[in-house]
């Protein structure tokens, strides 16, 4: 059995954990982020837990506070001093919150159970090698700073009982030289896969800011999923109206333009990112493309779906579609899609996000497939 208060800490964790998958939908419907603290460590608000406390029924008579009597009067009827009164003051309960801090991949377990994601199986692709240093060996040589006070104990008492020096009566442990023990780190080894995911936007006239931020929430659920289950992975933003160019998040979702739109122009610079950075013999790659459906013209369209089948699909883990209802939009192009891939394509994963509601159900879209 483990300490009380860490049994009564793993507990509370358990039941923060339980509230916040309860009420993730909710939390994501309103656009909240839990704020990254650096280190795999996010800040997540939430409803306080109320501490009980009694409540008196209608039922009691006598007693203090009973019959007739004006406030300030003293208890005992006498002339007590008064004292003055309290001001004005809110009839409304105030606002409870508890902020609390979730590793990256807490937050991604509540999030897979939620939806029920399966875990990623990669593509076949070559693992990247990375290492990692951990202080699990000992050695008899070593700096100071590094020196196993318990090993090292250790040791001189062997010795001592050994030589017929040690006192029981009057035990005193004196490591000499040889006995010192030091810790030292071992270089381990490991492959893992990594991936790359690329955010591609419509910014033009017609994708307003709601739009905009279904997408920024969107987007960061997609990334701590993926993040769970990939060693190392990269993001790149592109943006578009009738051209395209590559941005760094802040300017991806903070950009307008009134231009016209050419989807063509994103996916040509996505497929350009691709074949200059990403072997997909190498990464998992993972393009998700964001609009309100409108193109610019039918041969446009087509160009589209010439690159998709010809270059990005091939390459890619899988395609994303999020189409993002737009009173400006005319949904046009998640048609075209359907038509070309149809509507459950396993390489080809298409999804409508008519609010915030439906961020969570888009997010299983794109991930339940576990490509």
């Amino acid at each position: 059995m483990g300490h009380p208060i860490k049994r009564d800490h793993s507990r509370f964790k358990n039941v923060i954990k339980g509230k916040i998958r309860e009420n993730l939908q909710k939390y994501v419907a309103k656009g909240e982020i839990p704020v990254s603290k650096g280190g795999g460590t996010y800040k997540i608000p939430m409803p306080s837990i109320e501490t009980p406390y009694f409540k008196f029924g209608d039922f009691q008579k006598g007693g203090v506070g009973q019959g007739d009597g004006n406030p300030e009067d003293p208890i005992d009827g006498g002339a007590g001093e008064k004292k003055p009164g309290q001001g004005e003051a809110g009839d409304m309960e105030g606002n409870k919150t508890l902020e609390v801090e979730l590793s990256l991949q807490e937050l991604a377990t509540i999030l897979g159970e939620k939806l029920e994601l399966p875990k990623i199986e990669p593509k076949g692709k070559k693992a990247l090698e990375s290492t990692s240093e951990k202080y699990t060996g000992i050695s008899s040589v070593g700096p100071d700073s590094l020196i196993h006070f318990k090993r090292s104990y250790k040791e001189a008492l062997k010795r001592q009982i050994s030589l017929g020096t040690y006192n029981e009566a009057s035990p005193s442990i004196i490591p000499v030289k040889s006995d010192f023990r030091y810790r030292t780190s071992q270089v381990k080894h490991e492959f893992k896969n990594s991936a790359v995911v690329i955010y591609m936007m419509d910014v033009s006239g017609s994708m307003g800011d709601e739009q905009k931020e279904i997408v920024r929430t969107e987007s960061f659920w997609i990334n701590l999923w993926l993040k769970s289950q990939y060693k190392d992975i990269e993001i790149r933003y592109i943006i578009h109206d009738a051209t395209a160019k590559e941005v760094d998040e802040n300017t991806f979702f903070r950009t307008r333009e009134s231009g016209g739109t050419l989807i063509s122009s994103a996916l040509k610079l996505c497929k350009q990112i691709i074949d200059e950075n990403y072997n997909p013999e190498e990464w998992n790659i993972y393009p998700f493309h964001f609009s309100d459906g409108d193109n610019w013209s039918t041969d446009d369209t087509k160009l589209c779906l010439d690159i998709l089948e010809k270059d990005i699909v091939p390459k890619s883990n899988v395609f994303c579609y999020g189409q993002v209802e737009s009173r400006y939009g005319s949904g046009q192009f998640y048609k075209d899609l359907v038509s070309k891939y149809g509507a459950t394509n396993p390489d080809v994963i298409l999804s409508k996000i008519k609010n915030k509601e439906a961020i969570l159900g888009s997010i299983k879209d794109f991930l339940g497939k576990g490509k």
